[in-house]
């Protein structure tokens, strides 16, 4: 299996496609890992150069406690590959390291898509009562250092709602939305610390010179919501894009929308 020993770390990555293609890098949700990714692969790799890796923390790639640079783990993939420039697609946190490194390497950086992702610095949006007890609850289960409860309600909360019955969803969803975290549960106790951006997106969205797709689930959360509404109002060349029927993992809950709206916005901008 394929691993990149950066400082600290040993990055899990797949690589797929013709290399001569335009090159799209994926970056995973905090509750999946890399094969969140898997339905939408087969389709994009008939025209693209398609990168995805683990971040530290998540699926197959293995961290010491140390203070890193999520978007140098991402440069230091790409250059891995020599890919030279990207279009990032990024999932949840995924989609604030594309901000991060859209701003922060801009000559890297082809354009970003995001998908119920907040940008460094956001200020903080008021949650709902029933949102507010969700992450109490996940608090209380690190606190008691119950891994396999965290990842089982963090999965509830993100992949379901609070706002959504998982008996009325596609049960082969909601099956695949635990399977994608539950080996997560094994790095909850890992520490690597991600040094933030600065400045951060939400301070230089206006600098962001690449074309910016926002997109997030109706059924997403209030600051994802929130989130999502800034970043289409922020650039007036930005798109944005609501998934119906779905929360916070659009691409694994409705595969054939996502890739649609994607590819589409992959052509337009010639990307």
């Amino acid at each position: 299996m394929p691993h990149l020993s950066v400082p600290g770390a040993e990055l899990y990555y797949e690589a797929e496609g013709p290399a001569s293609a335009p090159a799209v890098l994926l970056i995973h949700a905090g509750i999946a890992s890399l094969r969140m990714w898997d339905c939408l692969v087969p389709t994009l790799v008939e025209d693209h150069y398609v990168v995805r890796f683990d971040t530290r923390g998540f699926g197959q790639t293995r961290t010491e406690d140390v203070t890193f640079s999520d978007r140098t783990d991402a440069l230091d993939v790409l250059d891995h590959l020599g890919v030279q420039r990207a279009c990032v697609v990024g999932s949840s946190r995924g989609g604030r390291i594309g901000l991060d490194l859209a701003l922060e390497a801009p000559d890297r950086i082809t354009g970003v898509v995001t998908v119920g992702s907040t940008p460094s610095g956001l200020p903080d949006v008021e949650l709902t009562d029933a949102e507010d007890a969700a992450f109490d609850s996940i608090d209380d289960a690190y606190a008691q250092q119950d891994w396999p409860r965290v990842v089982e309600l963090e999965t509830r909360l993100w992949a379901i709602a609070p706002t959504r019955d998982a008996a009325t969803l596609d049960p082969d969803f909601v099956s695949t939305a635990y399977a994608l975290n539950r080996p997560n549960a094994g790095h909850r106790p890992e520490a690597p610390i991600a040094a933030p951006a600065d400045p951060t997106a939400y301070e230089a969205i206006n600098d962001l010179q690449v074309p910016l797709l926002a997109t997030v689930g109706e059924f997403d959360l209030s600051p994802e919501l929130a989130a999502q509404a800034f970043l289409v109002s922020a650039l007036s060349r930005a798109e944005g894009y609501i998934f119906s029927d779905t929360a916070h993992l659009p691409s694994v809950e409705h595969p054939d929308e996502f890739n649609a709206v994607l590819r589409g916005w992959l052509t337009k901008h010639g990307l």
